[in-house]
């Protein structure tokens, strides 16, 4: 998986943070404050909600670490809670747009990822204007690598939904990136935040 969260964090730091001590604490805050943003500002949209997250995901962060068992890799745990933060904000949001797209036709659904044709920039501005559900849904597959199966699951929804979701976004950011005939691909690719 190439997810941003894929940090080692030594043993030591997670032994040290399971124990409260605040160094630990600190660096693993530190490690991971970037990749927590990133993904709290993609799925929600917007910067002050993006830290709003993050602040909230760290402090569940500090207050179960405790609970960590290590049945999965700590940076997995850590993007998981700041994922499931990011998700609660735009179900309980009712300011931001969380409906998905909705068109007529099914474009197939496995697809080259929007960023292999677009600059970086215009592709932000494009995601930006995807409705909350179906930004995360591109983001979470193509970036952070879940699966259709997961994505529903982390959404409530079912895998038909996520995958109509992605190709409805793609074909959207498409039209605004006025990118002209993209190949299909069999498989997610696995890109860096």
């Amino acid at each position: 998986m190439n997810s941003s969260f894929c940090l080692q964090v030594p043993d030591t730091v997670i032994a040290g943070a399971r124990r409260g001590d605040m160094r630990a604490l600190e660096q693993v805050y530190r490690l991971f404050e970037r990749p927590a943003w990133t993904l709290a500002q993609r799925l929600c949209g917007n910067a002050e909600d993006a830290r709003e997250v993050v602040h909230d995901a760290m402090l569940r962060v500090f207050e179960r670490v405790g609970q960590f068992r290590g049945e999965s890799p700590f940076w997995g745990w850590i993007r998981q809670i700041v994922l499931n933060e990011a998700l609660m904000r735009l179900r309980r949001d009712r300011g931001h747009d969380i409906d998905a797209l909705d068109d007529a036709e099914e474009p197939a659904h496995e697809q080259v990822a929007p960023w292999q044709w677009a600059e970086a920039r215009g592709l932000d501005a494009a995601l930006a204007t995807l409705p909350a559900l179906t930004r995360s849904v591109i983001w979470l597959y193509h970036v952070e690598g879940y699966t259709h199966p997961e994505i529903a699951g982390l959404t409530g929804k079912s895998t038909s939904f996520s995958k109509s979701q992605l190709a409805r976004g793609t074909a959207r950011l498409r039209e605004l990136l006025g990118a002209e005939e993209v190949p299909a691909c069999p498989a997610p690719i696995p890109l860096t935040a």
